[in-house]
């Protein structure tokens, strides 16, 4: 537990410290996920973050306060409405200041958590290891949302494991979420690390495969790149019917983005 709850600091970390670097302008920027600025993404990072804490801490209080936040979203307000109105009256540096010890603070809790506790979340209950690898899953993508938005490329880690190991464990459920009918032939997955490295996962008998890199499989499966704007090699069955709507996160099905849409030119590329 202690080696992921190391991963997830780093995570919010490396943002944090790229945020620290916007000017007010920067903070006001529209990317190109559904034109959210760099504030829009922390204050939806800070507001998951809050409630994820309270999972963390007090069962029954996420409880409340999911029903509250379930009769807001039933009268058409989306998510990203609410957590304006929540932290609106924040600059971009106060919403930094605001959000970073909420982060930690969950960090330190999910750290003193039996890896194999569940705790309650938007649906099914979740085991602690596993929440604390969906924090760092959303943390990165919204996170790239800032990096693109500014045109730097982030630097590489291992953490992208994580998010490679979601994607590949919601294959099914990409299908499940759309009331799709499940492939029955799952693709091996043989993707090139950070370092040279190379994950895999699956039977490499399958006959279907996804290979690649890894930063470009988890641009996919996170839905911050088209399959056609990567060099991912995919066979023509299920793996790249899976990969054209792949959804590593919870939520109704979302649709990818279309081909060049998401794609970024970083400065001195």
């Amino acid at each position: 537990m202690k080696d992921t709850a190391d991963d997830l600091r780093a995570e919010y970390r490396e943002l944090a410290d790229l945020c620290r670097t916007l000017t007010p302008a920067q903070w006001r920027l529209r990317s190109k996920f559904y034109e959210w600025t760099p504030w829009d993404e922390i204050a939806h990072l800070c507001f998951f973050d809050e409630t994820a804490l309270l999972a963390a801490t007090d069962a029954e209080a996420f409880g409340r306060d999911t029903a509250a936040l379930n009769a807001v979203l039933e009268t058409g307000k989306e998510i990203s409405a609410i957590a304006r109105e929540k932290y609106g009256h924040l600059d971009g540096a106060a919403l930094l200041a605001h959000w970073e010890p909420i982060a930690m603070r969950l960090v330190d809790v999910l750290a003193a958590l039996d890896p194999k506790a569940r705790l309650p979340w938007y649906g099914p209950t979740m085991s602690a290891r596993s929440f604390a690898t969906a924090r760092l899953m959303e943390t990165w993508a919204h996170g790239q949302d800032v990096w693109d938005v500014v045109r730097r490329a982030r630097p590489l880690t291992a953490r992208l494991r994580h998010i490679a190991h979601i994607g590949v464990t919601t294959f099914g459920w990409t299908f499940v979420n759309r009331r799709l009918a499940v492939p029955e032939a799952v693709p091996f997955i043989e993707l090139e690390a950070p370092d040279g490295d190379t994950w895999r996962w699956g039977d490499p008998a399958s006959g279907e495969s996804v290979r690649g890199r890894a930063l470009d499989f988890c641009l996919v499966v996170t839905q911050r790149r088209h399959l056609a704007d990567t060099d991912l090699r995919c066979t023509d069955g299920s793996a790249t019917q899976w990969l054209s709507i792949a959804q590593c996160f919870a939520g109704p099905p979302a649709d990818p983005p279309a081909p060049g849409v998401r794609k970024v030119v970083y400065a001195g590329a």
